[in-house]
């Protein structure tokens, strides 16, 4: 998870019990303040989750890539494998033909 992401969460939640308190309490002032902490939260939270979005892409498209590169390889194995045995097999029956 990205820091960004748990800091708006800090940030959102010390922003929600500042704008409460300011409620409770009459003070506009901790209630702008309150809400303003709280935008910048969900902001900052927003913003660590797009980071961990494209982190998470990177990574997909990575191992995507390891894999079909894995399986490229496979495949070259085993057409050398069968033209291997293919030539081995008609080594030996022109072999029999003598």
């Amino acid at each position: 998870m990205d820091k960004d992401r748990v800091k708006g969460a800090v940030n959102d939640a010390a922003g929600r019990v500042k704008r409460q308190v300011g409620e409770w309490t009459g003070d506009t002032n901790a209630q702008v303040e309150g809400t303003a902490q709280q935008i910048k939260g969900k902001a900052q939270k927003a913003w660590g989750t797009v980071k961990d979005a494209a982190r998470d892409a990177n990574e997909n498209m990575q191992r995507d890539r390891q894999q079909n590169d894995n399986q490229a390889e496979r495949e070259r194995q085993q057409r050398e494998a069968e033209a291997r045995r293919k030539e081995e097999q008609e080594h030996a029956h022109a072999g029999h033909n003598h």
